[in-house]
C-alpha cells in the first residue's frame, strides 16, 4: 500500500489543522494506522493508532485530549484532527500502516509508511 500524507502546514499557537494520509489498494481496511512525528533533531514519536475498523484508539499521553485519529474506509483515509497546536507540536508528521496488525506505538510494527508533511506552529 501506499501512503500520502497531507494537511501540514503553518499555524499559530492555538490554532488546529486536520492531516489527512490517502491510502491506495484495495485492502485499506485491513490495516491499523498510526501516526508519528519527527521534530528536529530528536528521534521519532508515536502520536496515536486507530484500529482497522475503526473502534479503538489510542493516543500518546501527553497528546490525549487535543488530537484525535478518525478514518473513512469508504475513502482509504485516516484523519489526525490537532487542536490547541502549540510550538512543541512543530515537526514532520508521518502515517503508518500496519497490515492485520493490533493497534501499537511501536514504529516497527508498521509495515508501509507515508512521505511525511510538515507542521510549523508559531507562538
Amino acid at each position: 500500500v501506499q501512503l500520502q500524507a497531507c494537511g501540514g502546514g503553518l499555524v499559530q499557537a492555538g490554532g488546529s489543522l486536520r492531516l489527512s494520509c490517502a491510502a491506495s489498494g484495495r485492502t485499506f481496511s485491513s490495516y491499523a494506522m498510526g501516526w508519528f512525528r519527527q521534530a528536529p533533531g530528536k528521534e521519532r514519536e508515536f502520536v496515536g493508532t486507530i484500529s482497522w475498523y475503526g473502534g479503538y484508539t489510542y493516543y500518546a499521553d501527553s497528546l490525549k485530549g487535543r488530537f484525535t485519529i478518525s478514518r473513512d474506509n469508504a475513502k482509504n483515509t485516516v484523519y489526525l484532527q490537532m487542536n490547541s497546536l502549540k510550538p512543541e507540536d512543530t515537526a514532520v508528521y508521518y502515517c503508518a500502516a500496519d497490515y492485520l496488525g493490533a493497534t501499537t506505538n511501536r514504529p516497527y510494527e508498521y509495515d508501509y509508511w507515508g512521505q511525511g508533511t510538515q507542521v510549523t506552529v508559531s507562538s
